[in-house]
């Protein structure tokens, strides 16, 4: 359904192959068209506790424009973080040099207090700087100190998207026409997108409050683990698909095949530069050595917004006796943030999908799954009020429940009332979980 569910998907179809097939972390690799979409996979397989290694570049959490957006919102939680405020206090470029920086450190040392207690009181301090330097050094304590007001009440996509526009950082990125300024703009965007990812996921707990001292805390634990996997040992293979020439792989997922991202928008403009894509999509697919994944989001974040996307023209190239088309279970789940009409006995005239969503594979023999338990007293998606959660009129203590995120856990609790109305759970893998019913996605097992 989203970036976000396509990752999870991924990282537990790998799981799943490796429990199976006896597979080693060396045999699969996530082959995508720009590192921007490395984000979502490198979240999913941590979670998953999937080593991997990113081939050609930095871990997501490691590329310098991340670590500026970062600096600017670990100084609004800390103003004692020396490290970050050095990174940003001439980021974007403020006329702010390096002697002026060390002088700070200087007077912070002999006053035993921190860099940003010196810049609120710079403009009555003796240091030796000319009243120009001070006036800037104060317009850049006053902005932090603004960040830090709104903090108070705004949640961590909020805030952190205000401060990449006040602080500058957007227009310093957009300033880059090359292909390497375009890649640090796909990345911020990206870092936004995974905010915006956060605080979706965080809102169903009823103890989250989805700020951004939560999604600092957050990246901390992905980066310290990002460390730990510097060894050797075997891990999945992420990279672009031109790093991809010439390696061959037993299992092999293609992300984002989507229109605009694969093709790119930006390769569409002549035949040639579609001709080429195709060629790239080829080279992609025939890294694989025993079977090829091609995955696309229905929808997917820009800017933190969620935009319609639509499957790539090259999954309807392939002929079908070598597609088998299937559909994640987790995309059908409820989502408060889209329309409940997708999820619904809707006419399939009437759904906007191309082609390969609904095209009916080759009859293929499968092993006899086991039969799920279904509670008598569900309703249909359809015929529920689209504003709540489906089953927060059904549950009751005793039930057995699963949780995409979670797993399977027993309701043990229930309190509140209409809107606030919350579950206490104790889940198999996750210990007790309060949610509010209203955004968590419950299914009921038995």
């Amino acid at each position: 359904m989203t970036d976000g569910d396509e990752g999870r998907y991924v990282a537990s179809s790998i799981f799943e192959n490796q429990m199976n097939n006896q597979a080693k972390n060396a045999d699969f690799a996530v082959l995508y068209r720009t590192n921007a979409q490395s984000r979502a996979i490198e979240d999913a397989l941590r979670k998953r506790g999937l080593p991997y290694r990113i081939y050609g570049g930095l871990s997501f959490y490691q590329r310098k424009e991340i670590k500026d957006v970062l600096a600017y919102l670990r100084l609004i939680i800390n103003p004692a973080d020396e490290e970050a405020l050095k990174r940003i206090i001439n980021f974007p470029g403020r006329g702010i040099g390096q002697t002026t920086v060390d002088r700070l450190i200087v007077a912070a040392n002999a006053a035993n207090t921190t860099m940003f207690e010196i810049l609120k009181h710079i403009q009555t301090s003796n240091i030796n700087l000319n009243s120009g330097i001070k006036t800037k050094l104060s317009n850049f304590c006053t902005m932090i100190e603004s960040f830090q007001v709104m903090n108070q009440g705004a949640n961590a996509f909020e805030l952190a998207e205000h401060v990449c526009r006040v602080s500058g950082l957007i227009r310093e990125f957009k300033k880059d026409g090359a292909p390497e300024g375009v890649t640090r703009m796909e990345n911020v965007e990206e870092l936004l997108n995974g905010i915006k990812d956060f605080v979706e996921g965080q809102r169903e707990l009823a103890d989250s409050t989805a700020d951004l001292a939560e999604f600092l805390e957050d990246v901390a634990l992905a980066t310290d683990l990002d460390n730990e996997q510097k060894g050797d040992e075997e891990k999945v293979a992420l990279m672009t698909i031109h790093l991809a020439k010439g390696l061959e792989f037993p299992y092999v997922y293609i992300v984002g095949l989507e229109e605009d991202l694969f093709p790119s928008a930006m390769s569409m403009n002549t035949r040639s530069e579609l001709e080429e894509e195709r060629r790239l999509f080829y080279v992609a697919v025939t890294r694989a050595e025993k079977q090829v994944y091609l995955t696309y989001a229905l929808s997917r974040y820009r800017w933190g917004k969620l935009i319609d996307a639509e499957p790539s023209r090259f999954i309807e190239e392939i002929d079908d006796d070598y597609l088998e088309i299937t559909t994640p279970k987790e995309e059908r789940r409820f989502n408060p943030m889209l329309s409940a009409d997708i999820f619904g006995d809707v006419p399939q005239s009437k759904v906007r999908y191309k082609k390969p969503l609904f095209r009916k594979p080759k009859p293929k023999k499968k092993a006899e799954q086991p039969a799920r338990l279904t509670p008598k007293n569900l309703t249909k998606l359809s015929k529920t009020n689209p504003n709540t959660n489906l089953f927060d009129s059904k549950l009751i203590v005793g039930n057995i429940v699963n949780h995409q995120r979670f797993g399977t856990g027993e309701v043990v609790k229930i309190e509140g009332k209409g809107a606030d109305l919350k579950a206490e759970i104790k889940f198999s893998n996750s210990g007790v979980k309060k949610l509010l019913l209203r955004f968590a996605k419950l299914e009921i097992v038995s």
